[in-house]
């Protein structure tokens, strides 16, 4: 059987596929000429990332296909129902970029609690002429440990950025409509292991409590973060979206971060992908990462792995 990796996969979901007698192909076809290329070589197996569509009409026109494979976090870019309904199976790894998603949180939170998001940005460029002035600036931080952070969204993400937060001597509050309580398990380099307990609580609580929030819910039909909410929050409050764009109302951030309400936000996804509003990216306030969340070498590993392990039971 022949499967296209046609947005790349790691060679030890190849590996693992070819074990098992799969022929992998990781040319990278054009959106345009994906059609002819699946048809002319039989392509059995399609393994996508978010920049590759497929659609109905691909789905339509291709009838070797049986199964779309898709390695990044959600399926926004298939056709699932359609394909589905059509006899193709269609998986992912959902979990498996978990932990890199969580690590991003504090990546931002540590760059910008100690304003790394503005210190790399003016020291190259004043660095020589007002290092005292920037030192006395940027010695206002804070540190992590002992500081409140809020998890709305309590699935795996939520969880492993509980972990961490545990980790640094954080308190840890959680919300989720679904999860009512999760055993958060540490797991030290010794081998030993710690669990705790992590009750969800009730979302204004949260908002009122929290001196950081973050995000990881799926995609929603509207916002769950506006200017009703950062009315809620406390001042000086920091925000962290890595889950979706369109649930946290970026004009009412910037609004709340003028008004000193939110002192600084990490923005890893956005509303209009891949075109960020330049207010966000102009604002000396906003760390920013291009939609990187599950973008780790130890991810990919995962996801491949994960994917081809599907594949083979699925089709071998």
């Amino acid at each position: 059987m022949k499967i296209l990796a046609n947005d790349g996969i790691s060679q030890s979901g190849i590996d693992a596929l070819e074990k098992k007698g799969f022929e992998i192909i990781t040319v990278k076809v054009a959106q345009n000429q994906l059609e002819n290329y699946i048809n002319e070589n039989n392509i059995d197996a399609i393994i996508v990332k978010s920049s590759t569509q497929v659609r109905q009409e691909l789905i339509e026109a291709c009838p070797s296909l049986k199964l779309i494979g898709c390695g990044n976090g959600d399926l926004d870019n298939i056709d699932i129902d359609f394909a589905e309904d059509n006899g193709l199976h269609v998986i992912n790894a959902p979990n498996a970029p978990s932990s890199s998603v969580a690590e991003l949180v504090f990546a931002h939170l540590f760059g910008m609690v100690r304003f790394l998001h503005s210190s790399n940005r003016e020291m190259p460029l004043e660095g020589d002429s007002r290092f005292n002035e920037l030192k006395k600036a940027y010695s206002q931080g804070v540190e992590l440990r002992g500081k409140t952070i809020g998890i709305i969204g309590f699935g795996k993400v939520g969880q492993e950025v509980a972990k961490i937060a545990i980790g640094l001597g954080m308190n840890v509050l959680a919300n989720d409509k679904e999860v009512i309580s999760a055993p958060i398990t540490l797991e030290f380099f010794n081998g030993q292991k710690s669990t705790f307990t992590i009750d969800t609580i009730d979302k204004e609580e949260l908002l009122k409590e929290s001196d950081f929030i973050t995000l990881h819910i799926p995609e929603q039909d509207d916002y769950i973060i506006t200017k009703k909410e950062f009315e809620k929050m406390k001042d000086g409050v920091g925000i962290i979206n890595t889950a979706k764009g369109g649930i946290l109302h970026e004009v009412d951030l910037v609004s709340a971060i003028n008004t000193g309400k939110v002192q600084f936000a990490g923005l890893d996804v956005f509303e209009t992908e891949p075109a960020p509003a330049v207010q966000l990216l102009m604002n000396p306030e906003i760390s920013l990462t291009p939609h990187i969340g599950g973008g780790t070498k130890e991810s990919q590993d995962r996801v491949s792995l994960e994917l081809a392990e599907q594949i083979i039971a699925l089709l071998s």
